[in-house]
C-alpha cells in the first residue's frame, strides 16, 4: 500500500506532552461510528474486477474477522499485490464486526488503545501508518498518546478497504457474516472445505485460522440468568447494565477496568465490585516511557527459577525500573517460553502469569487515574477472594464470595464474567472439533494450537499442514505473548510466503471458486 494512502501527513503536533489525559478531539470524534453490521447483507464484496470469476484464481479463507484475520487479510493482499497475482479473499466473521473484533468494537470513546498510537501501526514496515492516517483524520495526535480504541477500529477498517481496492486482476475481496462449524480436506490433494451453519460450504486452497481470544470459560457455580452476563464483549453484552444497579466482575484486570470506566460513568449511583484470586489490577503506564532495558538472559534451556532471578537482577541493575526491563524482555518471550520445559510452562501460568500480565499489559494514565478515583469515591471496591457461588433472583443475583478468608453474601445487579478467554482448547466448539478430527493438535498445555514458526498448524501426529494456517491468540499455548498488534502484524507477515507459494505451487483444477451461479467466489 502507498504511504500516502489516507492523504499527506500534517504539520507535527508540538513537543507540549498531552500523554497523561485523553484526546478530546478523538472521542467526540467517534462516538456515533457504527459498530453493528447485523441489519447489513450476510455478504460484502468489494471487488476489483467485477467481470472475473475464473475458477482458476486461488481463494484463502480466513475465519475470524477481528485484528488478527483483518491484518491478515491486509497482508495477504499486499503480498499478492506485490507479486502481481490474482487472490480471492473471504474474510469470515461470526458477529458482522469485521475489522473490529472484541478489542474495537468498542462504542465508548474512554476505552484506549493500551500502547501509544507510535507502537500500533498495522504495518511493520510502515510504522508511521497509523499516525499519518490519525493527523489526515485531523486528530494529530503524539506518538506517545492513547488512542481510542473505537478509532483504531476504525483505522482497520479503512485500512482494510484500501487494500481491498488494489486487489491485482481478476481478485476479489469478500465479507461473510457467518459461523463455521467445520473444517475438512474435501479430498486427498482437493482445496479445504468449510461448512457454516446455516448449511453453505466454502471451498478454499488455504484457510486462516484468526479466531481470536475466545469467550471466558464456563463457571459452574454460577446459576444463569438474565442478570449474569457470560461473555462481556458479545455483541449487546452490556446495554443494560448501566441501571444504576451494583455490578459485580469476576476479574480484574483489563475487562473490568473497561466495564468499571463504562458503568460508573454511565450512571452516577453505580458500584462496582471487583473479585480476584490475587486482587492486582494492570499497572500504569509510565510517561514519558522508559526505554527497554538490554538484558542478558540465559542460553539452552531455560528454568524458570533461573529466568526469574534474571529478570529481578535486570530490575535491580536498571535502577528499579521495571518498565524498561519488561518492554526488554517482551520481544523474547516467544523463544524463552519454547525454551521452559512443559513443567515450568505450568509452573509459570499457576503462580507467576498473573503477575506477568498486570505489569505487562499497562494502562494509559488517565485511565489509571480514572480507576484510582473510583477507588478513592467507593465507586469501585476491589475484592481479593473468590467466588463461592452465584444464584439468579428476578431483578438481582445474590452471590457468595470469601474474602481474604472470610464469607460473605453480595447482592448486586448485575453479575460479569470478566475473567478473560477460556484456558482450554476444546471449550471453543469449532477448534474443538478439528482436534477431534486430527486435522490439528493441540499445544502440550492445550491453551490453543500447536504450529511451527510461520504458523501452519501441526497436525495429531506433529506433521505440517501447508494449507492451514494459525496466528494471534489462537497459538498463545507455543508462543504465549501472541495478543497485541505487534506480535500479530509479525505473524501476519510472516506467513504470506509460505501461504501464497502453496497455493501457487498447487494444482489449478483444485483451486476453489463459486459453485452456484450469483455467488461470491468460493460460497457455495
Amino acid at each position: 500500500m502507498p504511504a500516502d494512502q489516507y492523504g499527506p501527513a500534517q504539520d507535527p503536533v508540538t513537543s507540549r506532552s498531552r500523554m497523561s489525559r485523553p484526546l478530546g478531539s478523538l472521542h467526540q470524534r467517534y462516538t456515533s461510528y457504527p459498530q453493528n453490521l447485523s441489519g447489513l447483507p450476510a455478504t460484502l464484496a468489494r471487488v476489483s474486477d467485477s467481470s472475473a470469476r475464473r475458477e482458476d484464481i486461488p481463494s484463502v479463507v480466513i475465519v475470524g474477522g477481528g485484528a488478527s484475520g483483518t491484518l491478515t487479510a491486509v497482508h495477504l493482499i499486499r503480498g499478492a499485490q506485490a507479486r502481481g497475482r490474482s487472490l480471492q479473499v473471504v474474510l469470515v466473521d461470526r458477529d458482522g464486526r469485521h475489522g473490529l473484533g472484541q478489542a474495537y468494537a468498542t462504542t465508548d470513546p474512554h476505552h484506549l488503545l493500551n500502547a501509544g498510537a507510535a507502537k500500533m501501526s498495522a504495518l511493520a514496515d510502515d510504522p508511521d501508518h497509523l499516525l499519518r492516517w490519525a493527523r489526515g483524520q485531523g486528530l494529530n495526535p503524539a506518538g506517545s498518546d492513547f488512542l481510542p480504541r473505537c478509532a483504531y477500529g476504525r483505522y482497520l477498517r479503512e485500512l482494510l478497504d484500501g487494500c481491498a481496492r488494489r486487489l491485482p486482476h481478476g481478485g476479489r475481496f469478500t465479507r461473510l457474516t457467518a459461523t463455521v462449524t467445520s473444517l475438512t480436506t474435501a479430498a486427498p490433494g482437493r482445496p479445504l472445505r468449510l461448512r457454516l451453519s446455516n448449511g453453505d460450504r466454502l471451498d478454499a486452497d488455504a484457510v486462516v485460522l484468526a479466531t481470536g481470544n475466545r469467550p471466558p470459560g464456563r463457571w459452574p457455580r454460577i446459576e444463569a440468568g438474565p442478570r449474569y452476563v457470560a461473555d462481556p464483549w458479545g455483541p449487546g453484552a452490556l446495554t443494560e447494565i448501566c441501571d444504576g444497579s451494583p455490578v459485580l466482575v469476576i476479574g480484574t484486570g483489563l475487562t473490568m477496568v473497561d466495564l468499571a470506566t463504562t458503568a460508573t460513568r454511565a450512571n452516577k449511583d453505580t458500584v462496582v465490585y471487583a473479585i480476584s484470586r490475587h486482587g492486582l489490577l494492570p499497572r500504569r503506564h509510565r510517561c514519558p516511557a522508559s526505554p527497554p532495558a538490554e538484558i542478558s538472559l540465559p542460553v539452552g534451556e531455560v528454568r524458570l527459577a533461573e529466568l526469574l532471578g534474571t529478570v529481578r537482577t535486570a530490575i535491580k541493575s536498571n535502577g528499579g525500573d521495571w518498565h524498561g526491563v519488561i518492554d526488554g524482555l517482551r520481544p523474547h518471550v516467544p523463544q524463552l517460553w519454547a525454551r521452559l520445559s512443559i513443567d515450568d510452562r505450568r509452573r509459570f501460568l499457576a503462580s507467576v502469569a498473573r503477575y506477568w500480565e498486570v505489569h505487562r499489559h499497562r494502562i494509559p494514565p488517565a485511565t489509571a487515574a480514572q480507576i484510582a478515583g473510583l477507588r478513592a469515591a467507593g465507586r469501585l471496591k476491589v475484592l481479593r477472594g473468590r467466588l463461592v457461588e452465584a444464584t439468579a433472583g428476578r431483578d438481582e443475583m445474590r452471590v457468595r464470595v470469601d474474602v481474604d478468608g472470610v464469607g460473605r453474601e453480595l447482592r448486586v445487579g448485575w453479575l460479569v464474567n470478566g475473567t478473560g478467554p477460556a484456558a482450554e482448547i476444546t471449550e471453543d466448539p469449532f477448534l474443538g472439533g478439528l482436534v477431534d478430527s486430527g486435522l490439528v493438535r493441540p499445544d502440550p498445555l492445550r491453551l490453543g494450537l500447536d504450529a511451527e514458526g510461520d504458523g501452519a498448524v501441526l497436525d495429531a501426529v506433529g506433521r505440517r499442514h501447508d494449507r492451514i494456517f494459525a496466528l494471534g491468540p489462537t497459538l498463545r499455548g507455543v508462543r504465549y505473548e501472541t495478543t497485541a498488534i505487534p506480535e500479530i502484524r509479525a505473524q501476519a507477515a510472516a506467513l504470506v510466503r509460505p501461504l501464497l507459494e502453496t497455493i501457487a505451487a498447487g494444482d489449478p483444477s483444485h483451486h476453489a471458486s463459486a459453485r452456484t451461479a450469483g455467488r461470491p467466489a468460493a460460497i457455495a
